[in-house]
């Protein structure tokens, strides 16, 4: 039975970093840290001659020591009880491993075994390796070890364990774990934070667009670095001279909004992606302008981002208008994800494809249709080139009237016969 405890002499150390960690864990704080563990092994030897006479003049609960050994950054010692460490381990040999000192002054995580070698070979026997659990050592001379290792009567019959019969080996086996902490991680970049303060105050701005009935002050230089277009427009020969103010065409205020807030801070506003569950019909119709005017401006960042949001945001209602505006503005992914969803059963094609949405694609992008024809036959065809068990709605069928978008919301929505946003 494994035994652990503290003699006269412990002395109290610091938590060891790992529980302090756990335990602010615990508390429910906003926190990360991180550990790198290693482990060092020694195996200190206590080879005890005169054992016999030994356990004689040593009574229960009355026991010596061995030297101190170093394991990592710390040191220990065995204690060695010939007779037991008390009464109720009588006719019991205890043997403990006890913690003389840290380097740190933090408590000890540590591992702690015992053996008893074959004198002829100096192998451990293994029917009497002891081993225990990881122990965390809180106090300087806390022990750890056996109460009960061998019988005294066992060990004293066994030849293999005592040499000549009076010399016996005890080998202790310590592993200690050392916690490293890693260096502090400095917090997250907030540059995004201050250049969002530089936008919105226009400090030092240099040009000015307006758009619509509004205008936006911002800075040419940065601008230039973030879109080969407006370093063209800034700066390249297609700059008007000395001006500071340009008229942005065919495109809503807000959108050029959120796109100079993009080319400021490399993401979109709250407003567009933390409450995107709030109304998807604005969502997608913002996505959709910003796809747009990122195709038109070069930000491929950008674009790629309203890629993602929209094949995030497909549906039934929205599919025609994302797949002409993915065709136009080569984004692949965005355009099978359309395909995907269009094509999926024939309840979904009907849906997905109203008479003006065919009209519309058959004007705008009259290759998308045969690709999308091509695509259905190749679905609903059998192995036998047997004709598709269902075409495609057809443009000349009884068209349905498309509902009248309210003027409140006419900036900001469409309904999914609306033609694809034009920047």
């Amino acid at each position: 039975m494994a035994a652990t405890g503290f003699n006269s002499k412990a002395s109290p150390l610091e938590p060891h970093p790992i529980r302090a960690f756990i335990s602010k864990r615990e508390t429910g704080e906003n926190s990360e840290s991180s550990f790198e563990a290693t482990t060092t092994t020694v195996q200190h030897v206590l080879r005890i001659k005169g054992y016999p006479a030994l356990s004689e003049i040593y009574p229960n609960g009355k026991g010596f020591r061995s030297d101190s050994f170093p394991v990592g950054g710390t040191r220990w010692h065995i204690d060695f009880f010939p007779n037991g460490d008390n009464p109720e381990r009588a006719g019991f040999v205890s043997v403990f491993a006890v913690l003389d000192r840290t380097g740190t002054g933090v408590s000890t995580m540590a591992k702690v075994g015992f053996d008893l070698l074959d004198q002829a070979t100096g192998e451990p026997v293994p029917r009497y390796a002891r081993a225990g659990n990881i122990h965390d050592f809180t106090q300087l001379g806390e022990y750890w070890g056996f109460g009960d290792f061998i019988k005294r009567e066992e060990l004293d019959k066994d030849k293999d364990l005592l040499k000549d019969g009076t010399a016996l080996s005890v080998r202790c086996n310590v592993m200690v774990l050392d916690f490293l902490a890693a260096p502090a991680m400095p917090p997250p970049p907030d540059w995004p934070l201050h250049m969002r303060d530089l936008l919105h105050s226009g400090q030092g701005a240099d040009v000015r667009f307006l758009v619509g009935e509004e205008t936006f002050a911002a800075h040419r230089c940065l601008l230039a670095a973030r879109s080969p277009v407006f370093k063209a427009e800034l700066y390249g020969p297609m700059m008007e001279g000395a001006t500071h103010s340009i008229r942005i065409n065919g495109m809503r205020a807000e959108v050029f909004k959120n796109l100079l807030h993009f080319a400021y801070t490399n993401s979109l506003p709250q407003s567009e992606t933390e409450h995107q569950d709030d109304d998807d019909d604005v969502v997608v119709a913002m996505a959709q302008h910003l796809m747009v005017a990122a195709d038109r401006y070069a930000m491929e960042r950008l674009k790629l981002v309203c890629e993602d949001m929209l094949r995030r945001k497909i549906s039934v209602a929205t599919a025609a208008t994302t797949l002409a505006l993915a065709e136009q503005h080569g984004c692949h992914r965005l355009k099978e994800a359309c395909f995907e969803l269009i094509l999926r059963s024939p309840t979904t094609l009907d849906q997905a494809l109203t008479p003006d949405d065919l009209d519309h694609l058959s004007k705008t992008c009259p290759s998308l249709l045969n690709e999308l024809t091509s695509k259905h036959a190749a679905i609903y065809s059998n192995l036998n080139n047997e004709k598709p068990e269902r075409s495609l709605p057809s443009s000349n069928r009884k068209r349905r009237r498309a509902p009248t978008p309210s003027s409140g919301a006419a900036t900001v929505r469409h309904t999914r016969r609306r033609p694809a946003p034009t920047t």
